[in-house]
């Protein structure tokens, strides 16, 4: 008797009880939940809900077969999250390409001219293009490349809970750390990188600002080194400001375009990819790039390159898809490829504010968010 009605409470708590597990189903978070079932009732207890179905499952308890029934009830798509370029309402303005960027700002690094404008006064989060500047104070401040630099806890990501394949107590060279962090955007490298600055982070930040201001760059502030943070913005019209000095700087050129590198990191190699795939194309002749991304500022990515014999220095934020800020670039390239100005953009039909400047360049534009 007692077995018997172990058995059976055992059997009531796995009819029951709430199964603590999740199943995917076209990117759907799928609920489920064990409930009791007499025999033949099945078809009678299907949901009308045409999310919530039930499933058959055999289970064991204590070396028994039994058939369990769970309702599966398949969650409602989650709701995306708002970048700031959205609640500002920038993802409403058109432009001939369709790009899926809502900023853009394509120039020619000769001549200045602008050939190509999308909401580029607007400050935005900037996401990890902020390692771009973090790059450039270190470079700019000749510090020493060979030193061996410790990570510690400070450098770990509090903030957004990121992952890093480089452990508490890593010892690397500052050059490395460098490397990786704008080839891979490693943020606890970036971290690293302006925790040892004289002064400190806070130091760091200030150099990061004072060279903003000496490039002219108005609508930036740093808050990181990271760009973790959602309070490092700028303009596109000031990040094409900062492409173009940083792109004079051999070490940067190569350490954002190179396609992989391996590090030594506690006794083991690791190998770290770009996180832009076209540095690899053999179509595209970049010159300097960097990718960025978190919530709040989209997909971003800032670009030098050379097309049709031109030294152009292109500008995406807040884009939208895990590849379209470099779709856009594509995009971009091939307009670029096929005008002969002057070019009048066809977004003027659908009554977007548009104007051309005096060479080819088309501009769609919104007022600044912060001054």
């Amino acid at each position: 008797m007692l077995k018997l009605a172990l058995t059976a409470a055992i059997s009531m708590m796995l009819v029951f009880e709430p199964v603590a597990a999740e199943a995917k189903s076209k990117g759907r978070t799928a609920v489920v939940k064990r409930i009791k079932v007499k025999k033949h009732e099945p078809a009678k207890l299907v949901a009308s809900d045409n999310r919530q179905r039930l499933v058959r499952r055999v289970i064991k308890v204590r070396g028994k077969r039994k058939v369990v029934y769970e309702q599966v009830r398949r969650a409602a798509p989650a709701l995306a999250i708002l970048s700031a370029g959205d609640l500002a309402g920038l993802n409403l303005t058109h432009d001939p390409l369709a790009l899926r960027s809502s900023v853009a700002y394509v120039l020619d690094q000769d001549s200045s001219e602008v050939l190509f404008e999308k909401n580029s006064s607007v400050a935005l989060p900037i996401a990890s293009i902020t390692k771009l500047m973090t790059g450039f104070v270190v470079v700019q401040a000749h510090q020493n490349l060979d030193e061996i630099l410790t990570v510690t806890e400070d450098d770990v990501d509090h903030h957004k809970f990121t992952s890093s394949r480089l452990q508490v107590g890593t010892r690397m060279t500052r050059g490395d750390l460098l490397h990786i962090a704008l080839m891979s955007s490693e943020n606890r490298a970036a971290a690293a990188l302006g925790r040892n600055y004289p002064g400190g982070i806070n130091a760091f930040v200030a150099a990061m600002n004072a060279k903003a201001r000496e490039l002219s760059m108005n609508n930036t502030h740093y808050v990181d080194s990271s760009g973790l943070s959602s309070q490092n913005v700028s303009s596109a019209r000031d990040l094409a400001k900062l492409v173009s000095m940083a792109h004079h700087e051999p070490l940067l050129r190569q350490y954002t375009t190179d396609p992989n590198y391996v590090v030594e990191a506690g006794g083991r190699a690791l190998r770290y990819s770009n996180t832009n795939y076209l540095v690899a194309m053999p179509d595209w002749n970049i010159g300097l790039q960097k990718t960025g991304f978190i919530n709040e500022a989209g997909r971003c990515l800032v670009m030098q390159a050379m097309i049709q014999g031109r030294n152009v220095v292109m500008v995406f934020l807040d884009s939208k898809g895990k590849q379209s800020r470099t779709a856009d670039a594509g995009r971009m390239r091939r307009w670029l490829e096929a005008i002969k100005p002057p070019v009048i953009p066809a977004a003027a039909a659908a009554g977007v504010p548009v104007t051309v400047s005096a060479g080819a360049g088309v501009g769609v534009g919104a007022a600044p968010l912060v001054q």
